[in-house]
C-alpha cells in the first residue's frame, strides 16, 4: 500500500500516483514577502517539507518549486505608505524568510521563481485567456470572466450565487466575481509594458504562470495553507484550465495557525515572528512543535504549547545523544503506515516515542546492544521528519549543543572503556541541565 493524500478538490483521501513514474512534482504557494515571517507563515513550509522528505524517502525523484510573491497589493501598500521603493522591501524580507526556513531545517526547493522575474510568461497566459473568450480589457485592465467557467466554484464547494466577492467592483467588470489579471498602471506603483497597457499582473495569474513554467502544463501536487484555497487558488484552477492546462492532480492544504482563536496577521512588530520565538526555543524545539499536530488540523497557538513540545523533543534528543548510533536503513512499520496514511505525523510521533521508551528501558537492564538498535530506529525516523540532532545537514544552532553533543561522546566513550557506566549517567546529567538552563537559538535578523 503507497502514499495516500487528502484532495481538498475530490474531498477524500486518495492513493498518490504522480503523472511520471518515478517522478513527484509539487508547486507550493511561497511567502508574499511584506513583512518577516510569522509561526502561521511557516507551518505551511514546515509541513510541506516534511511531505518532501517523506516523498524522497519512498524513492521518488521531486521536482519542488516554491514561488515567492515580490509584487502584490500589499508590498505596494507598505510601499507607499513609507515612501520606499517596493523592491527595498521584498528583497530583505524575502531574505528573513530564507533564513527562516533554513534554520528551521527546511531542504531547498528545485527552483524558487520571483513573481517580477516571470511577466512576459505571464503576459502569454493572458493572450491565451483572451483570444478563448475566458478574459476581457477594460479601460487598461484585463479581467478573467468567471461565467465563463462553468466549473468555477468546485475547488471550494461554492455555487455561483452563493461565491464571495474577493475584489473590489471597479467600474469596467462585467460582473463583480470577474478578478483581474493585469492592473493599470496607477501613480507610485510599479509598472510592466502589455499590449493592452502599461501596468502589473494580477496576484492571481502570478502563480499559474511560474507553476505552467516549471512543472508544466500538468503536475502533481499544488499546495498552500488553507487559507489560500478562496479565491487565490480557486482562481488558479479556473485561469489555468481555462487556458488549457490540466494543472494541479492533487490540491494539499495545511491548516490555519491562530492566537486566541484569531487569525495571525502580517504586521512589522508580530510578537509571533519567528526570530522572536527562536528567542525562546531552539530551531528544532519550534519545528518538532509544528510538526507535532496533523498537517491539515488547526493549530491554536500558545507559549505552554510550543514549550510542552520543546520538553518532548528534548527527551527524544537526549536518548540520541545518549547512545548516538547511526540511523538503520528501515524504519519500523507503524510509523511508515503513518506516514502513508495521509502524513499522520502525532500517529508517527507515538511511534518515535515508543521506540525511545524502548530503548531507555534496554539501557535501564543494560542491553546496550539493543539500545543502540532501538538508537538507529529513532535516528531514523527522525531523518524523515527533519528532526535528528545529530544529522549532518542539520542547522547550526548554538556553540552551546555542539560543545554539549562533543563532550558527551567523549564522557560516553572514556565510560565505556573503563565500563564506567555511573559516571556517564553523571555527565549526561550535567549536560541535560545545561540544556534545560540555557536555550539559546539562532537568531534570524
Amino acid at each position: 500500500m503507497g502514499l495516500r493524500l487528502y484532495d481538498t478538490r475530490h474531498r477524500a483521501v486518495r492513493d498518490f500516483t504522480p503523472r511520471i513514474p518515478g517522478m513527484a512534482s509539487i508547486y507550493l504557494c511561497g511567502p508574499t514577502v511584506v513583512v518577516p515571517p510569522h509561526i502561521g507563515q511557516v507551518r505551511s513550509q514546515v509541513n510541506f517539507d516534511v511531505l518532501h522528505r517523506w516523498l524522497r524517502h519512498r524513492g521518488y525523484r521531486v521536482l519542488f518549486c516554491r514561488n515567492v510573491t515580490d509584487i502584490e497589493d500589499k508590498i505596494i501598500g507598505r510601499s507607499l505608505s513609507e515612501g520606499i521603493q517596493w523592491w527595498r522591501i521584498a528583497d530583505p524580507v524575502y531574505r528573513s524568510f530564507d533564513r527562516a526556513y533554513t534554520t528551521l531545517g527546511c531542504l531547498p526547493p528545485s527552483v524558487e521563481p520571483r513573481a517580477t522575474g516571470h511577466i512576459p510568461e505571464m503576459i502569454e497566459l493572458v493572450e491565451q485567456l483572451l483570444a478563448a473568450g475566458h478574459a476581457y480589457e477594460s479601460d487598461g485592465n484585463v479581467y478573467f470572466e468567471v461565467g465563463s467557467y462553468p466549473e468555477y466554484g468546485a475547488l471550494s464547494r461554492q455555487l455561483p450565487e452563493n461565491i464571495l466577492i474577493t475584489e473590489e467592483n471597479e467600474h469596467g467588470k462585467r460582473d463583480p466575481r470577474d478578478f483581474a489579471l493585469w492592473k493599470r498602471a496607477k501613480p507610485g506603483e510599479p509598472v510592466w509594458h502589455a499590449p493592452w497597457g502599461d501596468g502589473r499582473p494580477g496576484w492571481h495569474l502570478e502563480c499559474s504562470a511560474m507553476a505552467r513554467k516549471y512543472l508544466g502544463h500538468e503536475f502533481d501536487i499544488h499546495g498552500g495553507g488553507a487559507n489560500l484555497v478562496f479565491p487565490h487558488h480557486e482562481n488558479e484552477l479556473a485561469q489555468s484550465r481555462a487556458a488549457g492546462d490540466s494543472f494541479a492532480r492533487f490540491w494539499v492544504h495545511n491548516g490555519p495557525v491562530t492566537h486566541r482563536g484569531e487569525k495571525i496577521r502580517k504586521h512589522a512588530r508580530n510578537p509571533l515572528a519567528v526570530h522572536t520565538l527562536l528567542d525562546r526555543v531552539r530551531p528544532m524545539e519550534l519545528r518538532y512543535y509544528l510538526c507535532a499536530a496533523h498537517y491539515r488540523s488547526p493549530l491554536e497557538f500558545s507559549t505552554g504549547a510550543v514549550e510542552e513540545a520543546a520538553t518532548a523533543y528534548r527527551r527524544v534528543e537526549r536518548f540520541v545523544l545518549r547512545v548516538g548510533a547511526e540511523p538503520t536503513a528501515d524504519l519500523p512499520a507503524q510509523f511508515s503506515d503513518a506516514m502513508d496514511a495521509d502524513l499522520n505525523l502525532p500517529r508517527a510521533l507515538s511511534v518515535v516515542h515508543a521506540t525511545v521508551a524502548e530503548g531507555h528501558a534496554a539501557l535501564n537492564s543494560g542491553d546496550h546492544e539493543s539500545a543502540a538498535r532501538k538508537c538507529g530506529s529513532v535516528r531514523a525516523m527522525l531523518n524523515v521528519l527533519g528532526l535528528d540532532p545529530l544529522a549532518e545537514d542539520r542547522p547550526r544552532e548554538t556553540r552551546l549543543h555542539d560543545v554539549a553533543r562533543a563532550v558527551l561522546r567523549i564522557a560516553r566513550n572514556l565510560a565505556t572503556a573503563e565500563g564506567d557506566r555511573e559516571r556517564s549517567m553523571i555527565m549526561q546529567r550535567k549536560i541535560d541541565n545545561a540544556l534545560n538552563n540555557r536555550r539559546e537559538s539562532a537568531l534570524i535578523p
